[in-house]
């Protein structure tokens, strides 16, 4: 085993990059919750202003989906701590990979500001 991987720090920035996945999927969890919150406030505030409610449920639904892909972030990030640490352990990790899970998170969070963005320019 070489000297880097005995070095606790190296740990130490295992246990800093999981706690940075865990806070990432617990503030996608978060806006969720107040996405979906929002949408019921705006359909209780249609009913009470005795205005036609148009409601198609979209704010409630991808506040949900929000709240899932937070669930999701927070699964891979435990599965990828328990993978990262056993390779540590062995001596097989390599530095330098890429991070395929931030890099799909980050795609799939600008498709969904893409689409959030092109479905607010519609309801202009």
């Amino acid at each position: 085993m070489s000297a880097e991987l005995e070095d606790p720090r190296t740990y130490f920035a295992a246990e800093r990059t999981f706690l940075a996945w865990i806070r990432t999927g617990l503030g996608l969890m978060g806006v969720g919750f107040a996405l979906a919150r929002f949408g019921l406030f705006l359909r209780e505030f249609q009913a009470n202003q005795h205005a036609p409610v148009h409601h198609t449920g979209a704010t409630v639904d991808s506040g949900v989906a929000m709240v899932a892909l937070g669930v999701l972030v927070n699964l891979a990030a435990v599965s990828h701590h328990i993978k990262t640490v056993k390779e540590l352990r062995t001596g097989s990790w390599i530095p330098g990979r890429i991070a395929t899970n931030a890099v799909v998170l980050a795609l799939l969070l600008a498709l969904i500001g893409i689409g959030t963005g092109a479905w607010l320019l519609l309801l202009r």
